[in-house]
């Protein structure tokens, strides 16, 4: 089922400030639908203000050069974000929120979710989803075209990254010919793929190469490799020379392995505990098995988190994954 745009609209044009929020570990998807988010609002006259939790991973940063993210707790305090409205960006769960999930408990104001995950929590706001949506960013060009605002280049490129890499540039299953429409629309306002493409994935560091080589080297295969797994401890960012937002993509690595249908990664986090990201290309749900851990997502692709030693949430989350995949290909 499609946003109700018209709805949408119509809330709009209730507020004249507005905060925009995403989720912690800020991908490409989060950055890129607030910022082109933004610059819709402010074509309709609107105050915009984006406030995480994260920092903008360093790789990441070509997104927003001018530095018009803010971060709760550096450039700004709790009390100080204040709006009409918080629009909560390509999330739908309060532990994807984290800092930021106690300011808008406490905001005296209304809330909007856009967003195109399937799970969700009661985040005490009006929800305008799309499930079958391939990116957030897909349904930023959506509510352009709803308040007819015309795409602008400083809308178009965070939004092509956003579309771009919550497609796998493209490949994953849920790109449609609409996908490639809004593409070329992007492209018609300046936007040049190959030179995105170069600021994501051709300026890493040597301790982001060193530290997908040894993911890639404790990758571990099951079921006739039909399942793959592999972790990264938070030590090993340090001993790698790298940063956390490096794992990023890391798991889509391992399902270029011919025969793989299914693949977990482990990564582990500074204050502890590990982030699960489960992938799938078979009738495996990666959401419902990531719901069983509190997480959630698409289909396809979902993600958790744990508490615990590696040994322990390898332990729990394993067995769940093993049975899932052997029901599906069954």
């Amino acid at each position: 089922m499609g946003v109700n745009w018209k709805a949408f609209v119509n809330q709009i044009s209730h507020y004249q400030s507005f905060i925009l929020v995403s989720h912690i570990r800020p991908d490409c998807d989060a950055l890129g639908s607030e910022l082109g988010m933004a610059e819709v609002l402010r074509a309709v006259g609107k105050d915009v203000r984006i406030v995480n939790a994260h920092r903008t991973p360093p790789a990441l940063s070509f997104l927003d050069p001018a530095g018009k993210i803010d971060v709760l707790g550096d450039s700004v305090e709790a009390e100080d974000v204040k709006a009409d409205c918080i629009m909560i960006l390509d999330t739908s769960a309060w532990a994807q929120l984290g800092d930021m999930g106690d300011v808008i408990r406490a905001a005296r104001c209304d809330k909007i979710v856009v967003d195109h995950h399937v799970g969700e929590d009661d985040l005490g706001a009006t929800m305008y989803k799309d499930y079958q949506a391939e990116a957030t960013g897909q349904l930023v060009v959506q509510a352009a075209d709803a308040l007819n605002v015309p795409i602008t280049r400083a809308m178009a490129v965070p939004v092509f990254a956003a579309i771009a890499t919550d497609t796998g540039w493209f490949r994953f299953p849920s790109v449609t010919s609409e996908t490639y429409r809004v593409i070329a629309r992007l492209m018609d306002v300046g936007v040049v793929p190959s030179e995105v493409y170069g600021d994501l994935y051709e300026r890493d560091t040597l301790g982001r190469l060193k530290l997908r080589g040894l993911i890639l080297s404790r990758t571990t295969s099951e079921i006739d490799g039909a399942l793959v797994y592999t972790y990264v401890e938070k030590d090993d960012f340090a001993a790698c020379g790298a940063e956390p937002n490096d794992t990023e993509d890391a798991i889509n690595l391992t399902l270029a392995v011919r025969g793989t249908q299914a693949a977990v990664i482990f990564v582990g986090q500074v204050r502890g505990g590990f982030k699960l990201s489960f992938r799938s290309r078979c009738g495996l749900d990666c959401n419902e098995v990531a719901r069983q851990f509190g997480g959630g997502g698409h289909k396809a692709a979902a993600g958790a988190f744990l508490e615990g030693s590696l040994d322990e949430v390898q332990g729990r989350v394993l067995p769940v994954v093993r049975e899932a995949l052997q029901k599906a290909l069954a």
